[in-house]
């Protein structure tokens, strides 16, 4: 387990460095697309390219910050399966989550990208919009981000168990949830107090 781990927290190395590296594409998208907008309005200039480049933009940071947002315990859940639930439970339900759904799904996410996105990468496909952008870069990130999602489920999954295990402290830091007594009295404290 010990070399599961130590593979996991270099996954999470990765993972941590490229979500915050491509987070700053959030500000070249916005400025891009305020340069475009301005262009247009002032000058009546409209490029294809800069369009193309928003989405481009936006497409990495989505894709390329997934495993960031999943390790950082801030993906989407179904609270009436998780909300209320002991830490064990939660434990349990991401596990199964991950190894049920989130790993199949990327499997076949992989097996679909790898051929699409290596027919666009050999023809050199690009965008049929005249002015358009090369599309091989953006097919390419599709599949790079579906990498590094499995990648960072495949940790996931193994703090999970090593957390079950009690083999190393949880890296979530979600406090337990408050049952009905403890919200009862916190919120008499505060209506008093």
């Amino acid at each position: 387990m010990g070399i599961l781990l130590a593979a996991s927290r270099a996954v999470d190395r990765l993972t941590a460095f490229i979500g915050r590296a491509v987070s700053w594409l959030v500000l070249a998208a916005v400025l891009v697309s305020a340069g475009n907008a301005i262009s247009r309005k002032a000058f009546d200039y409209a490029s294809n390219a800069w369009l193309e480049l928003q989405w481009y933009l936006f497409g990495a940071v989505f894709l390329l910050a997934a495993a960031w947002t999943l390790q950082q315990n801030e993906h989407i859940r179904i609270d009436i399966l998780y909300g209320g639930r002991s830490k064990r439970t939660r434990n349990r339900i991401d596990l199964l989550g991950h190894v049920l759904f989130l790993l199949p799904f990327c499997g076949v996410m992989l097996w679909l990208l790898v051929p699409y996105a290596l027919r666009s990468i050999r023809s050199g496909e690009v965008s049929s919009n005249a002015g358009g952008l090369v599309i091989w870069p953006a097919k390419t990130l599709i599949l790079a981000g579906f990498v590094l999602l499995t990648l960072q489920a495949l940790s996931e999954i193994v703090k999970r168990i090593a957390v079950m295990r009690g083999l190393i402290e949880d890296p979530q830091k979600e406090p337990e949830p408050e049952t009905v007594d403890q919200a009862g009295e916190a919120g008499q404290g505060t209506a008093h107090g």
